[in-house]
């Protein structure tokens, strides 16, 4: 068998061990990260949280996210990635269940917090440590769309089914609690499957014959001896980077208005448009739908032309334009129409994103300064929420905070374009 035949083989059965589980525990993690959105449709009325309170409980999640991100990413990349994905699983599984217990404010910003530390480091160990052992940098942006397909995918399967059980009681619990304890009950089951599926590194998968181990191994050392050759990185020096430092600030503007848009949404449709919380379940399933398409046609065409840039500012500007348009918006279709460019623009671009930081930087380098890109972003989780909570409460209005997430998003855009051009990896192409 010849070596394209060989990196043919090895890919699919990659695509079948590594990124089905790791888009299952994708789905999974989104669902319970998001569901909060749904749950505020009942659960701020029975509870008397208003939009502050909300917003404040909304973004403190990121807080939890930030302070535990880059230790969880260097103990993944140091140990076992497959096993520490696990231990995150279980933690945030228990976590979300308790929301359903929750009576004041202080319970839900207790829990949120907690959440957001379970889950810490998820995705930069996927992003850092798991993706690039597996697949080679001119493959990495597909593979990664394919996994990130995987929030879409949460949406569309999260959103109604949030808004049907939100409106049902079950054994004595409010369909917002059933909400919190259903969601919670697939990451803990599939924390204990996930241990036996994966394998850390291509040597150690049973499921690969000895040519595609070798040919995974050799090519993952080639990349890695590339970008030394260029400079080594420690950990310290990658923290510091100038080009890291920019995509931190990028991600943080990205963020602000991505999780703005990903947690008020549901509230905001529902007071223009006035459709039922099962309705606007539906509709936003469907604004998934769009762009997830979008998402898979943006990491094909940036992997088959190399080229990142452009493929993310684009989407930043889309946006940013969609956020205007929703606040200018007069009736419940066009408002809708304007989401869904909103969700176009703020998902597409984000397979690319994180194929660019795995181009220059590898080991524990890059693990520390992946996780340091999610953390500062993560905090940008906490600014759009909030900011757009405190502004409706203030104003009796979301327009503010809509407008604060568009300018956010459109800098995010021109940052994005000021990033180098040519990587080590793609000077030795």
């Amino acid at each position: 068998m010849n070596e394209s035949a060989i990196a043919a083989s090895a890919g699919r059965k990659a695509y079948l061990n590594i990124i089905l589980p790791l888009f299952i525990t994708s789905v999974i993690a989104y669902i319970d990260r998001v569901n909060v959105g749904y749950a505020a449709l009942k659960m701020n009325a029975d509870l008397g949280f208003d939009p502050a309170v909300f917003g404040f409980g909304a973004g403190i999640f990121f807080a939890g996210y930030f302070l535990f991100e880059i230790p969880g990413a260097l103990v993944a990349e140091k140990y076992s990635p497959r096993l520490w994905v696990a231990r995150i699983m279980l933690t945030w599984g228990v976590i979300s269940g308790l929301m359903a217990y929750m009576t004041a404010p202080w319970h839900f910003y207790l829990l949120r917090f907690l959440l957001g530390a379970a889950e810490a480091s998820l995705y930069p160990v996927i992003y850092a440590t798991i993706i690039p052992r597996w697949f080679g940098p001119h493959n990495r942006a597909r593979a990664i769309a394919v996994l990130l397909a995987s929030l879409q995918i949460s949406g569309v399967i999260g959103a109604p089914l949030a808004g049907w059980l939100i409106g049902i009681e079950v054994l004595g619990f409010k369909g917002w609690q059933a909400l919190f304890l259903i969601e919670a009950m697939p990451a803990i089951a599939f924390a204990f499957i996930i241990v036996y599926w994966m394998a850390d590194r291509p040597e150690e998968a049973r499921w690969l014959t000895r040519a595609e181990k070798e040919f995974l191994t050799r090519r993952y050392k080639t990349e890695t001896e590339a970008k030394i050759a260029a400079r080594r990185y420690t950990v310290m020096e990658a923290l510091r980077d100038p080009e890291v430092l920019k995509l931190c600030l990028t991600y943080f503007l990205w963020v602000t208005g991505f999780w703005g848009f990903n947690y008020w949404m549901p509230t905001v449709l529902k007071d223009v448009s006035g459709w039922s919380n099962a309705g606007v379940g539906r509709a936003i399933a469907a604004a998934m739908l769009v762009s997830l398409a979008a998402s898979v046609y943006t990491g094909h065409s940036s992997s088959k032309r190399n080229e990142r840039r452009w493929h993310g500012a684009v989407h930043m500007f889309i946006a940013s334009a969609g956020m205007i348009g929703i606040v200018l918006a007069q009736d419940a279709w066009t408002c809708y129409f304007f989401v869904v460019l909103t969700a176009v623009g703020v998902y597409a671009p984000m397979s690319v994103w994180w194929s660019y930081p795995t181009t220059f930087l590898s080991g524990l380098a890059a693990a520390g300064a992946v996780g340091m890109i999610n953390s500062f972003g993560n905090l940008g989780g906490f600014a759009g929420p909030y900011i757009t909570g405190w502004v409706r409460q203030t104003t009796g209005s979301f327009a503010g905070g809509e407008l604060y997430m568009a300018a956010s998003l459109a800098a995010a855009g021109l940052l994005i374009l000021t990033l180098r051009k040519q990587s080590p990896v793609d000077a030795a192409r």
